[in-house]
């Protein structure tokens, strides 16, 4: 990397993480709150990571609450597959073609795990199928580590984007991988999702053309989503219950039998934004939808 891109990443990773002091009032009294509404079973402090940005003002102010703790991100690291490919679309080194587009549309809307590993597939050239010997292994793991390492060269900390979104689990050279090369799942802080969401919110992840295109992708339809009837769909069972009428909502959610999690871009009336991202961990607590959108809730009323 050249001098003048180290110093222009050092500028960007120390603006990331500068401090608000009454925004961080505002998330500990938020997460402090939460936990003493949920208390049977407790949610203890290691159980929630919460990071807000602000955007409001001239420049993102900064909060959390364990934001640099690494999280199995469950399907919240279908974002970074989605930044990378368009990365990869903008640089020419990926080929476009209905099929692709098909998959980011369900991988991001759907968060269809089919989906999300055709794209892994296309973005990293290592695919599925029967056990490689040692060495073809190991080529096979460098080409899948390609995502994390475009993360990490622009200053990402906490980003693991390696493994595909199971169902039941991984087989063939996927197994065999996450068995020789661990941990064997991916991992993410709420502060790196929240740059992430950031970048993209503010039209610098690749280009302005295509964080519009992500963002097109995460926009969630409220009514639409509350009209389903699924509980766990992600505009009802995360932070969306949190909005008030004239909001909107641009997310990804994940969610397992041990993770809850959400990655949300909030528009504000009068067009000024707030991301929050909430991660819950704790078989306790996977099945709580509401635990995220109290967080959301408090920090959205007592915004400074």
């Amino acid at each position: 990397m050249k001098p003048s891109l180290l110093f222009a990443t050092a500028l960007l990773v120390n603006s990331v993480h500068a401090d608000s002091p009454g925004l961080q009032q505002a998330v500990d009294a938020a997460v402090a709150a939460t936990r003493a509404e949920f208390t049977a079973p407790e949610l203890k402090a290691e159980q929630i990571a919460v990071t807000v940005v602000d955007l409001r003002g001239d420049g993102p102010r900064w909060a959390h609450h364990r934001g640099d703790e690494r999280h199995y991100p469950a399907s919240v690291i279908k974002l970074f597959y989605l930044a990378y490919a368009h990365h990869l679309l903008e640089t020419g080194a990926l080929s476009d073609s209905p099929e692709l587009q098909r998959a980011l549309r369900d991988m991001t809307v759907e968060s269809y795990n089919d989906a999300t590993a055709t794209v892994v597939d296309h973005i990293s050239g290592a695919t599925g199928g029967p056990e490689l010997p040692p060495a073809e292994l190991a080529a096979w793991h460098d080409k899948r580590m390609a995502v994390t390492r475009w993360f990490e060269a622009q200053g990402y900390r906490n980003v693991l984007a390696v493994r595909k979104t199971w169902a039941e689990g991984p087989y063939g050279r996927e197994k065999q991988d996450a068995d020789a090369n661990p941990p064997r799942r991916n991992f993410l802080s709420t502060n790196d999702t929240a740059r992430l969401l950031l970048e993209i919110a503010q039209g610098r992840c690749v280009t302005p053309a295509r964080s519009a295109q992500m963002l097109g992708l995460m926009e969630r339809d409220l009514v639409k989503a509350a009209a389903t009837g699924d509980a766990d769909c992600e505009g009802v069972g995360f932070t969306g219950p949190a909005l008030s009428p004239g909001m909107k909502l641009w997310s990804k959610a994940g969610w397992t039998s041990w993770t809850r999690h959400d990655a949300a871009l909030i528009g504000l009336p009068g067009g000024r934004r707030v991301i929050i991202v909430t991660f819950t961990e704790a078989t306790d607590h996977a099945d709580n939808r509401q635990i995220i959108a109290a967080v959301a809730r408090r920090v959205l009323a007592s915004l400074p």
